[in-house]
């Protein structure tokens, strides 16, 4: 699943009259560089969720088959936050699988080098492991210094409450925007209702149901006009680019 449907206040006034994934770097729509690295990685049977715009998304995209993916829809009437916008997916991301088979989730805004590949061993894992939740984490970028999660071996592990932000701070790493989730993640979310991904995500830590990953790569969360900048420079200066 590629989630697209935040509204992108923080990118205004080039999210007016357009849909974030559609912004363009290095030639191309934010979401159309993560379509093609999971086609390239052999990932082509893709949902992708909607609110704000999703009329001129859905006709820029498509049903994906010019990248050679399989895309379906998941539209919202409002955007329902991160995990209340996969629970309204399930029985599209679930449909003619296992009840408990995992899928991978990506934000449609993150530009990323990690291995996509990577995600369909991270499936078994999560199976094999009993896993709820397999989060791909990154060095802290300046905007979120304080990071979200820290790492033990392949563990997710957070932080007691009320702890002090400060040595223990640089254990902690950023969630990318990619992981990968077993349906018992949602449990108990009714399709429609708006619910953000970090409780979820903390619910399964506290119980031992989450590992991870810290990539060390380039990673862009392209939250600001400035970062879709930085990003665009990037990618227009590779070799072949144009």
């Amino acid at each position: 699943m590629i989630l697209a449907a935040g509204r992108g206040a923080r990118m205004r006034p080039l999210t007016n009259d357009l849909p974030k994934p559609l912004l363009p770097a290095g030639g191309k729509p934010l979401i159309v560089w993560q379509i093609e690295a999971l086609v390239a990685a052999g990932i082509c049977e893709l949902v992708i969720n909607h609110a704000w715009q999703g009329a001129k998304l859905e006709a820029a995209i498509g049903d994906g088959a010019r990248w050679g993916a399989q895309i379906r829809w998941s539209p919202e009437r409002e955007a329902l936050e991160t995990a209340g916008g996969i629970a309204n997916a399930l029985p599209l991301l679930c449909e003619g699988q296992s009840n408990h088979a995992p899928f991978a989730v990506l934000n449609g805004d993150v530009w990323c080098d990690w291995d996509r590949a990577r995600l369909a061993m991270i499936g078994r894992q999560i199976t094999d492991r009993d896993l709820d939740a397999w989060c791909v984490l990154v060095p802290n970028p300046t905007h979120h210094p304080q990071g979200d999660f820290r790492l033990e071996g392949e563990r997710l592990v957070v932080d007691a409450p009320g702890a002090q932000v400060g040595a223990e701070a640089g254990a902690r790493h950023t969630f990318s925007g990619f992981g990968v989730y077993s349906p018992k993640l949602f449990e108990g979310l009714e399709p429609g209702t708006k619910a953000p991904l970090a409780p979820l995500l903390r619910r399964a830590i506290q119980v031992g149901r989450a590992g991870g990953e810290c990539h060390r790569g380039i990673w862009f969360d392209v939250g600001t006009p400035e970062r879709l900048a930085s990003l665009d420079a990037m990618l227009s200066c590779q070799p072949g680019h144009g």
